[in-house]
């Protein structure tokens, strides 16, 4: 009889996380709450991780959203922990939030509601004020204005074909583009042959890049002086992408016109030229069941199988399974790490059915099916191995 194991996970939730997507964990698995002592994951979405005593029987943490700033990647990196994230599941939700930032600035819906709302009369009076004070308001249309996106993924994607939609001419700029994005986006789209470039050319700027060191105030000053005199731009990506100077310099110099974005900031409250949502981004039903859904199937997949996708932090290995018996074993980017764990399995008399290694960064990972049970033995022979970070033994689960 093939080994089987019974085990029962433990998912701690830190935030309200959808019904839809933990209703994925069956019962008979998963005990899922706010109060698991023993998490074998962690389920969260806007919760602050980074302070957080982080238990040691923590396999893997899923953030129900895109960015992961609010969780210590770095720290479980070092203990062979992977982060999953769900990448283009809110992606429709913020696309529509960028349209209405478009809508918005374009039309100077915010002062012109303003001044209405300011009004005081009978309904003549306030016709007669409306009509004498609506030219301050007039705005532009969009059919033929050129939108540039900055950053070609899921979300920047979608805003260039609803743009293109609208009658806008759009150009993108998106280096680091993988091939499966290029061929999904609009041959109408007009590459960028740099940021500079499509700054000349924009009428609208919409940034959708990760924060990270290379992107971290990317709208500089020396940005903002290229850009064409009353540009409207458009952040929700994250907050740090901007230079709050040089947005700030670039308004009073008349270079932005308005700086549209999901981030409050104390500089930017109550200027007249920055519109700031209260971060709306993924805020939808929709989104948020997206999320959580897809967060749940990475992480059931990977306490089960340990296949790992979208995880921030370890590179995507998936690997139908061959035989019942299967190990996962996290360890730090050096070499002759998988001859080592060979060995041991030989050592055992384990018959290698298949096996799977990848790596990304300093992280790799490495899947193994053999074709009879794993000795406990063996198991801690190769946690013993120096860079290995963590070992898994995952024998399917009983039904």
């Amino acid at each position: 009889m093939p080994e089987r194991a019974h085990k029962v996970f433990q998912i701690l939730t830190l935030n309200q996380i959808s019904p839809l997507g933990l209703k994925h964990f069956a019962a008979s698995h998963y005990v899922v709450g706010h109060d698991a002592t023993k998490p074998d994951a962690i389920l969260v979405r806007s919760h602050n991780m980074l302070q957080m005593d982080i238990p040691s029987s923590v396999k893997a943490i899923g953030r129900a959203g895109a960015g992961t700033n609010n969780v210590p990647v770095k720290a479980m990196n070092l203990r062979g922990v992977p982060v999953f994230n769900a990448p283009g599941a809110n992606a429709n939700a913020v696309k529509e939030l960028v349209l209405a930032g478009l809508l918005i600035a374009s039309r100077n819906l915010i002062p012109a509601i303003h001044f209405t709302e300011s009004l005081q009369g009978d309904n003549a009076t306030l016709h007669k004020l409306a009509e004498d004070g609506k030219k301050q308001f007039a705005g532009i249309e969009l059919p033929g204005r050129t939108l540039g996106i900055i950053g070609l993924g899921a979300i920047g994607r979608l805003v260039a074909d609803a743009a293109l939609g609208l009658g806008m001419k759009v150009m993108g700029h998106d280096p680091n583009i993988t091939v499966d994005a290029a061929w999904n986006l609009s041959s109408d789209v007009k590459r960028a042959q740099s940021i500079q470039d499509l700054l000349r050319h924009s009428d609208f700027i919409t940034l959708h890049v990760p924060l990270l060191d290379a992107t971290r105030g990317l709208i500089s000053q020396e940005v903002v002086q290229s850009m064409k005199k009353g540009t409207i731009l458009l952040n929700f990506s994250r907050d740090g992408i901007i230079d709050e100077d040089a947005v700030l310099t670039g308004i009073e110099s008349g270079k932005i016109k308005y700086y549209v974005c999901d981030f409050p900031s104390e500089r930017f409250q109550g200027h007249p030229g920055v519109i700031t949502l209260p971060h709306l981004g993924a805020s939808t039903l929709e989104a948020e069941e997206n999320c959580a859904v897809m967060v749940v199937k990475q992480t059931m997949d990977y306490l089960e199988n340990g296949n790992i996708t979208n995880a921030v932090n370890f590179p995507n290995i998936t690997m139908e399974r061959g035989s019942p018996y299967r190990l996962a074993v996290a360890n730090s980017n050096v070499p002759n790490m998988v001859g080592q764990i060979s060995t041991s399995m030989a050592r055992a008399g384990l018959n290698i059915h298949n096996m799977g290694n990848k790596s990304r960064g300093e992280m790799a990972y490495t899947l193994v099916d053999v074709d009879s049970p794993v000795p406990q033995k063996t198991i801690d022979e190769i946690a013993a191995i120096q860079g290995v970070l963590m070992v898994r033994y995952l024998p399917v689960l009983a039904e």
